[in-house]
């Protein structure tokens, strides 16, 4: 029996999880669901898969379930206690961590510590300090899984390659994007709505991550998790505008051969891949048919259109505190331009003004990475206020 808790069960991410785990039959069992707020959705989960516990980060909501919970589910304290100590359940074999933004963070350490096995789609604490993560995985013997389609599929290509050898390995990391609603259009990027950028060609999914597919800020992000994922330079990861979202990324070795991972655009494949590694299992990912394929495309990105790309990558060629400023400024932006406070040109203006006045030369700790975040969330929304 294998037994998963699912942080964030109610987004994208955590739904189809879901689907996954239910798919997968008998021996797969989820044991616990944590949510921030949508306790509807959680009842109906609760009624489908009887966990054994629950999380609901936010304070009222988890006080309007409490006398909703059948007999045998244990609610958790809400806020960051309950999603850690859901995160590190001695019974779970494996935690799938979908929770938006940094939030995540201390989950993720709290899984860690606990040895898991941890499928992580949850990119933001890999960028605000992946290096030191990976570095508490190896002390306490966790494993970390990418969730997220395109690092699952260099993890994928990378497989026979042992741990510490991907650099030597490696000569470019081909990071496919979709390139999200606005890269072939000729919006004016500066009355784009926040209706307009949730509309992604390609994928479902929360709204944040949809808001930073839109400014290839996704792409930046995950050139800096796969960077500290694979312990390779950022300089090796090349980003490819792919629009039919078939070629999910790949894998360029130092012989010239490339790998790549091919697939439907459904995020169920590169789920359960893992929750099942080193296994392959029939999955609910429907089979390409190649013959209907007329074409796969290829585009450099644009720089210029798109600067949160460049940003990123700048920002991730560090090794100090910048990502994490960087992480936390963007996460403030997209909730502002979300709630029609800014405009959408301005997140990349917030972004970069707030790293640019970031000592990130400090040394890099987990204390460390919390407080520039904190201090980044301030000068973003200080830089809002000034627009």
């Amino acid at each position: 029996m294998k037994k998963i808790v699912i942080l964030g069960s109610t987004g994208s991410i955590g739904m189809n999880a879901v689907r996954s785990v239910k798919n997968l039959g008998a021996g797969w069992r989820v044991i616990g669901l944590s949510v921030r707020s949508n306790t509807e959705k959680l009842l109906e989960q609760i009624k489908e898969l009887s966990p054994e516990y629950v999380s609901v980060f936010d304070a009222g909501a988890a006080k309007d379930i409490k006398g909703q919970l059948p007999a045998g589910v244990k609610l958790l304290p809400p806020g960051k206690e309950g999603l850690a100590e859901i995160a590190s359940l001695d019974e779970a074999d494996i935690v799938l961590n979908s929770v938006s933004g940094a939030v995540g963070f201390e989950p993720l350490i709290a899984s860690i510590k606990a040895g898991k096995t941890i499928a992580l789609a949850n990119k933001e604490p890999m960028v605000m300090a992946g290096k030191l993560i990976m570095e508490e995985a190896r002390k306490y013997g966790a494993r970390i899984l990418p969730v997220d389609s395109e690092p699952s599929a260099i993890f994928q290509c990378l497989q026979n390659i042992k741990d510490g050898g991907y650099d030597d390995a490696v000569r470019r990391i081909l990071l496919t994007a979709s390139g999200g609603p606005f890269y072939n259009s000729g919006t004016d990027m500066s009355s784009v709505t926040p209706e307009q950028a949730l509309k992604h060609p390609r994928w479902s999914m929360g709204k944040k991550i949809t808001v930073d597919s839109s400014t290839l800020m996704n792409k930046g992000l995950e050139a800096i998790e796969i960077k500290n994922l694979f312990s390779l330079p950022i300089s090796k990861v090349q980003v490819l505008i792919h629009p039919q979202s078939i070629f999910h990324s790949g894998v360029e070795f130092t012989d010239g051969a490339v790998l790549a991972q091919l697939g439907q655009t459904s995020m169920t494949l590169p789920i359960q891949y893992a929750l099942t590694w080193p296994d392959r299992r029939p999955s609910l990912a429907a089979p390409l048919d190649f013959y209907e394929l007329a074409h796969l495309d290829f585009y450099r990105p644009d720089f210029s259109r798109f600067p949160c790309l460049g940003l990123a990558f700048e920002v991730g060629a560090t090794e100090g505190l910048l990502p994490a400023a960087m992480s936390a400024a963007d996460e403030t932006a997209v909730n502002l331009f979300l709630e029609k406070k800014i405009k959408f040109t301005d997140i990349f203006r917030i972004v970069d003004g707030t790293v640019a006045a970031c000592d990130g030369g400090g040394k890099l700790t987990f204390e460390n990475v919390m407080e520039t975040d904190r201090m980044a969330r301030a000068a973003a929304l200080a830089a809002a206020s000034r627009l």
